[in-house]
């Protein structure tokens, strides 16, 4: 059972259904409370792992307490809440450091493979993203050790020695696994905070630990099979199927979180050189009652990529969505007007030319459009900024693929 964290940082903004920049959040699943003000989910993928857990705990029951009957189902239904109630103590672990150094907390999920914890900022130092990765594993061993001395103080062979015994086993288990050195394990995330203290370079650390992860996918996937199928002679063929599957699944989510932590990274390095100033396209003035054939022409003879409408003193008063233009024919666009093509400048939708970086990807979070007015420090119009445009410098970040200014 894997506790990996999925730190989202804000170099990549969340989107709404229309994939831009600043929508709604997605449903996290059911919410269960709000602890230190960060909401907690229970996703539907839980009620999976946790009859799956309950249906291998309970076979398991039957050579153990035998004369439970079918209640051993009841009983392996408390330990799989037991159980992911211990993920949540590993989990809220991570919030608590996380809130102390002020990186802020998304949210809290409980899912298939554990749980996670979104993280909304990266660490600031190597010493800090060790202690945010390691506290999780910690408090994992310390509630495996309270399991194993409140097991001393039970019969072994009852239903609260069961419990009690497969909770250490299970946090310890989770400890151990998450320790392992490899994103996006918090072993990994340990890797790479010692990397990054050493080289003094975040990125390295990041794809130490990232290729290290790797290679964690391919152990699990080949490993856990075969150590299983090592345990015993008695194993049916749904035992080896339900093994494969599991192994299958958790080097899936091993190799992507390890890919997408890269990913962030880069992310992270492109959004100083992010500057709007930069990315403005050049933008030519209509009224709203020009045909859109006209004001196409006006913008190839200025080499402009934009149209803003303005009005008849000249202040701008909307931007023509180019999705809208797209959508127009070609042989109806001398008859069509920019104006019922173009969308009022609301006050979110003017932008100072100044903005760079995480402020810009703030604003273009509080207020979602495909296109943006750009403004000077006097409010004259500098350009449009076209959410395209960032879009393609944020993908070009991510592939590794140097984008011109």
């Amino acid at each position: 059972m894997s506790d990996i964290r999925g730190q989202q940082t804000s170099a990549q903004p969340p989107t709404d259904g229309a994939g831009k920049p600043g929508g709604p959040e997605r449903s996290g699943g059911i919410l269960m409370g709000r602890p230190f003000g960060v909401p907690i989910y229970v996703t539907p993928s839980w009620f999976v792992i946790a009859a799956l857990i309950t249906w291998i705990f309970g076979g398991q029951l039957t050579n153990v307490l035998p004369e439970l009957g079918a209640a051993r189902y009841l009983v392996s239904l408390s330990f799989a809440i037991a159980f992911y109630g211990s993920v949540l103590v590993h989990e809220l672990a991570h919030t608590l450091v996380a809130l102390h150094y002020k990186l802020g907390v998304r949210r809290i999920q409980l899912q298939f493979f554990g749980g996670v914890s979104e993280i909304e900022k990266e660490a600031e130092s190597p010493a800090r993203e060790f202690w945010l990765a390691f506290v999780g594993p910690l408090l994992s061993l310390l509630l495996g050790g309270l399991f194993y001395l409140a097991l001393l103080a039970v019969e072994p062979a009852t239903v609260p020695g069961v419990l009690l015994a497969g909770l250490m086993v299970s946090n310890l288990v989770v400890a151990a696994f998450n320790l392992l050195p490899g994103l996006p394990l918090d072993g990994g995330r340990m890797l790479r905070a010692l990397v990054w203290g050493v080289t003094g370079r975040p990125m390295a650390g990041t794809v130490a630990a990232a290729w290290a992860g790797r290679v964690l996918a391919l152990a699990v996937l080949f490993g856990l099979p075969m150590v299983a199928a090592s345990r015993g002679v008695d194993r049916t063929t749904t035992d080896s199927l339900i093994d494969g599957a599991l192994s299958a699944v958790l080097a899936v989510i091993i190799w992507s979180g390890a890919s997408g932590a890269v990913r962030n990274a880069r992310l992270k390095e492109a959004l100083p050189s992010l500057r709007i100033g930069e990315l403005a396209r050049r933008a030519v003035e209509v009224t709203a009652d020009t045909p859109l054939g006209e004001a196409l022409r006006r913008a190839r003879e200025a080499e402009a990529g934009a149209v803003v409408v303005v009005d008849g003193r000249g202040e701008p008063t909307a931007l023509v969505k180019e999705s809208a233009v797209r959508s127009v024919p070609e042989h109806r666009r001398p008859w069509v007007a920019v104006g019922p093509l173009a969308r009022a400048l609301e006050p979110g939708l003017r932008l100072s030319v100044d903005l760079s970086g995480e402020e810009l990807l703030a604003a273009l979070r509080r207020t979602p459009a495909s296109e943006y007015l750009v403004v000077r420090p006097d409010g004259s119009a500098y350009g449009v900024l076209s959410l395209a445009d960032i879009e393609r410098r944020l993908s070009a970040a991510v592939a590794g693929r140097p984008v011109a200014s």
